[in-house]
């Protein structure tokens, strides 16, 4: 059976996308906490500060979860701030490539995941931090894309706001969830599924001509006007 890291398994899209890929999929799954009711190889581990751990075996796909949501009018932010969500969002991406870009090109053909933000190519106010870190990453997905090659495929996902743990503060009550939906085409705001089905359909076969691309799962927002 091919084998999956899914960096930040512990809740939200990557818990969603270890579930799902259990049927297809040795799956190890790398988190500070340890995700439930998921079958795989665990390893407990801060992607910015601790030592990565070996994986002796080929992967056929990684998937970096990581990210975060801080909101705020570009006039308060601090440069740590700024720093700060270049570190989650795609240093650790990096580290974690580096680390395991061995057995990537181990496998016989390989897929990488990344995550960026509807918010990168459509401009929205108080995302500034998001925002610069999310571009960064298309910006890796792109190059890692052409460099890597034929053998592993690089693309990154760029959802609009989703039902996860980290977005637990823009959607704390019925009327904000109303409000968020309201302001997306198709009238609801994403699930942790939506977005860890295309992360599996990157994975797979079926997208084996796709690579270097950003795929956008916001329903309608990046693109439709109603």
């Amino acid at each position: 059976m091919r084998k999956l890291l899914v960096v930040g398994a512990s809740s939200g899209i990557g818990a969603a996308l270890a579930r799902l890929a259990q049927a297809e999929f040795q799956v190890y799954t790398l988190s500070r906490t340890s995700p439930e009711n998921i079958r795989s190889t665990h390893f407990i581990c801060d992607v910015l500060t601790d030592p990565l751990p070996v994986i002796d075996e080929p992967l056929a796909g990684l998937v970096y979860c990581p990210g975060s949501i801080n909101l705020k009018p570009f006039a308060s932010l601090k440069a740590n701030e700024f720093r700060q969500d270049l570190e989650i969002n795609l240093l650790g991406a990096v580290r974690c490539l580096q680390h395991y870009q061995r057995n990537l090109q181990a496998s016989d053909v390989a897929s990488v995941v990344l995550f960026s933000t509807v918010a990168v190519q459509t401009g929205f106010p108080y995302h500034a931090t998001v925002a610069a870190a999310k571009g960064a990453v298309e910006g890796l997905t792109r190059s890692l894309a052409a460099e890597w090659a034929p053998k592993v495929r690089v693309n990154a996902i760029a959802p609009s706001l989703t039902d996860t743990p980290l977005a637990v503060r823009l959607l704390s009550d019925d009327t904000k969830k109303q409000a968020a939906a309201a302001r997306h085409p198709l009238k609801r705001i994403g699930s942790a599924e939506d977005i860890a089905q295309m992360a599996m359909f990157l994975l797979s076969d079926k997208a084996s001509w796709i690579s270097g691309q950003i795929m956008h799962v916001d329903g309608g927002v990046s693109a439709i006007r109603t």
